[in-house]
């Protein structure tokens, strides 16, 4: 047993994370796409094909890349020693037991208790450290954390009641949390990257005010999901999301530099994030009568923005704390291309053809597929020399 404790994978929270993660996003698609065209009739799952995917994704796909982004950035930020061994082990195997549970013959009262304790562990491991090392400025990213554990609470509710409303509310409001914690996060490593991977020299740091506003608008509109307010078209949200878009455009404006383009990791991250304007004006849009689908603005966030960012952010930071050089292979270039126009085909394709969802779906899982290929190996050796 002590084998397992010592193996490289346990090392540190952002590889067995990244690797589950990485597999859970190219199944749940792939199981999800299968079921909706038919292909996998038998399939079944506590409250139904359509609550399950709507939960997974942001609280099994996406919340297992957060929870390994954190569990290893937390530690350079305070200083403190990050989860390893056996409480890791722990941890992935509290989160691999939520994923099974959808699959067992079980109430769905007792599918909420196995669905809840991840995000309060989640919380209570980075809060520990965050507040030891007096890491206020942190201390946002930790509640977004907790708000997201409300959000899964809601969302599992709504299914134990069989409130299908409630369920949506639940999952839109933690896509947006998750959306804001990318802003959040993204505002924060993106410019560094660029910087670094140009060799560029560190520019000051700009006004903390439109940063601030961005945080507090996707919180807000995290909250407005969760209330309700969304269900509708409102005009008076249209303002939050144009506000929200045209400071995502201010961002994209300062970070950029043309030799971005001549390298993967960079343009990936930052076409990703782009799509998180593409969605909010997307709302704007909706909300003002322009567009009929919500459903396309939500898929714009989801796939565009948050899978792409996750894509071209694991990728990133599994070569850099690994040793590795920061020089991706081709195949996980050709993933990242593969996962924008995966977002493309979702947004632009789905309302005219409904091949456009099952295209989307394959660009997806081949993007994940090719990162599980590539980098597999890479989270399961031990570090190389070399920096980050």
């Amino acid at each position: 047993m002590r084998k397992w404790v010592e193996v490289p994978v346990f090392s540190l929270g952002f590889r067995p994370f990244f690797l589950a993660g990485a597999t859970f996003a190219a199944l749940a698609v792939a199981i999800w796409a299968l079921w909706l065209y038919g292909r996998l009739p038998g399939a079944q799952a506590v409250g139904g094909m359509l609550a399950w995917h709507r939960h997974e994704m942001p609280f099994g796909f996406a919340v297992a890349i957060i929870a390994g982004f954190l569990l290893t950035a937390v530690p350079n930020w305070t200083g403190r020693p990050g989860l390893k061994g056996w409480p890791l082990i722990g941890l992935v195997l509290v989160w691999l037991l939520a994923r099974l549970a959808w699959l067992l013959p079980i109430s769905p009262g007792f599918l909420l208790l196995l669905q809840l304790p991840f995000l309060p562990l989640l919380a209570l491991v980075l809060g520990r450290d965050l507040i030891a090392a007096g890491k206020r400025d942190n201390y946002p990213i930790l509640l977004m954390v907790m708000l997201l554990a409300g959000c899964q609470a809601m969302t599992v509710s709504g299914l134990s009641t069989d409130d299908a409303g409630l369920q949506r509310r639940g999952v839109l409001a933690a896509l947006w949390l998750v959306g804001a914690m990318m802003s959040v996060i993204g505002g924060r490593v993106i410019p560094f990257f660029i910087q670094r991977g140009l060799n560029r020299p560190v520019q000051p740091a700009g006004s903390p005010w439109p940063t601030r506003i961005l945080m507090v608008s996707g919180l807000f509109a995290a909250l407005t999901f969760a209330l309700g307010l969304q269900d509708v078209p409102r005009l008076w949200l249209t303002t939050l999301f144009v506000l929200m878009g045209v400071l995502h455009l201010l961002r994209l404006w300062r970070w950029h530099d043309r030799g971005l383009w001549s390298v993967p990791l960079l343009w990936s991250l930052y076409l990703s994030y782009a799509w998180l304007a593409v969605a909010v004006f997307a709302m704007a849009l909706w909300h003002a009568g322009y567009m009929a689908q919500q459903s396309l603005a939500t898929h714009s966030l989801a796939v565009g923005g948050v899978g792409g960012l996750i894509l071209a952010m694991i990728a990133r930071v599994s070569l850099g704390h690994t040793g590795r050089p920061l020089q991706p292979s081709k195949a996980i270039v050709a993933g990242f291309a593969l996962m924008l126009m995966a977002g493309l085909s979702r947004v632009l394709l789905v309302p005219f053809s409904g091949l456009g969802l099952a295209l989307s779906a394959v660009l997806w899982c081949s993007a994940f597929g090719l990162f599980l290929w590539r980098y597999t190996d890479i989270l399961l050796k031990s570090r190389v020399t070399g920096g980050r």
